[in-house]
């Protein structure tokens, strides 16, 4: 603490990010980090980026990437006005937590959801209600009422259960009057994207990053796809905060990952394989493991503390997440990693089992 700080300094509880420790031969499996290397067209493109013209800004609006985003989504109608980028789809999410999601009424988001959240309603000064998932997990969107503005992950995090996407429009149609975000930074790993929705509902705003299914954390691109008056909003809340969000090698990067279509499927559909299969050998060794369409698994022993569990692991040089929150203190989320490094996970688990 500090007399120089703020007054909203003294408010805030900060975002506490996945551990990145510095440790070798470790299977790090607790911040959902795409097992694959980024495509490498992209990667090409990268380096072919730096060069002279590094000395020269980035285009401000990052056109050559929402149209790459556009063209991608085409079928759905998507154009450059419908596209707004960040750095990363945190920055892109507090954009637009402080250009759309302050009325009058609360805020409301999943109880157990993306805990940046209630961090930014914090920095913001918006007031918000947690809902609470049901008995299972899941988000009920009949308990949506009496809303200012609407957030949640689809899938959800950490559950990584999805939601449908005719429950989506449903929740659309029942409050035209209110924005509705739908945070899909999992949504490739088996979900259908609310981008689809788009053209028919002005109210309705959907966040993506490059982090997860295009294997770019390291680069820090997001996105919201809605219609223009949302992204408007958003470019002038941007160009008030950072009018070059986006450096020219992420650019190069992130368009050249949109591009080369087939190596993300490709990667998509191995991390969907080794999920499921990580969930069955979970299932064996005792575990509940919830249904996930996302790149990790939320997962429950009835007879082991998932503390310690988490603790045995470490002892092994494997890393997994572990909250320490109401009603999931018990779940460990693990992130899928190469079959290799899941082989390694149940073998470990098996042994601190049986001991």
């Amino acid at each position: 603490m500090s007399r120089f700080w703020s007054p909203v300094v003294h408010t805030l509880t900060p975002y506490t990010p996945g551990e990145q420790p510095k440790i070798t031969n470790l299977i790090k499996l607790n911040t959902n980090e795409n097992p694959y290397g980024p495509s490498p067209k992209a990667i090409a493109a990268m380096q072919a980026a730096v060069n002279d013209h590094l000395r020269l800004y980035p285009d401000p609006n990052g056109d050559v990437l929402k149209d790459a985003i556009a063209n991608y989504h085409s079928a759905d109608g998507i154009a450059r006005a419908n596209v707004f980028v960040g750095n990363s789809s945190d920055e892109v999410l507090a954009h637009t937590f402080q250009a759309l999601l302050k009325h009058d009424k609360p805020l409301l988001f999943p109880d157990i959801s993306y805990s940046f959240y209630p961090v930014y309603c914090g920095l913001y000064g918006i007031d918000y209600r947690q809902v609470p998932l049901n008995d299972a997990f899941e988000i009920d969107t009949a308990d949506y009422s009496d809303a200012g503005a609407i957030i949640f992950p689809n899938p959800n995090a950490p559950t990584g259960i999805l939601l449908p996407l005719d429950t989506i429009e449903t929740l659309l149609k029942a409050h035209p009057d209110q924005v509705v975000v739908v945070d899909e930074a999992y949504v490739d790993f088996g979900g259908e994207s609310a981008i689809s929705l788009v053209q028919r509902y002005d109210n309705l705003l959907v966040v993506q990053t490059l982090s997860k299914s295009r294997s770019l954390a390291g680069l820090r691109v997001g996105f919201a796809v809605g219609h223009p008056d949302l992204i408007a909003a958003l470019e002038r809340v941007k160009n008030s905060f950072n009018s070059y969000p986006l450096d020219r090698i992420a650019l190069a990067g992130a368009v050249a990952a949109f591009e080369d279509k087939g190596y993300f499927e490709q990667t998509c559909a191995a991390i969907n394989a080794s999920r499921d299969t990580l969930t069955q050998q979970l299932t064996e060794l005792g575990f509940e493991v919830l249904p996930s369409k996302a790149n990790f698994v939320f997962a429950r022993h009835p007879q082991r503390d998932a503390a310690q569990l988490a603790q045995a692991l470490r002892e092994r040089a494997i890393l997994v997440r572990h909250f320490k929150a109401p009603r999931i203190e018990q779940f460990l989320r693990i992130s899928i990693g190469t079959d290799a490094e899941c082989a390694a996970l149940v073998s470990a688990l098996g042994e601190i089992l049986s001991a």
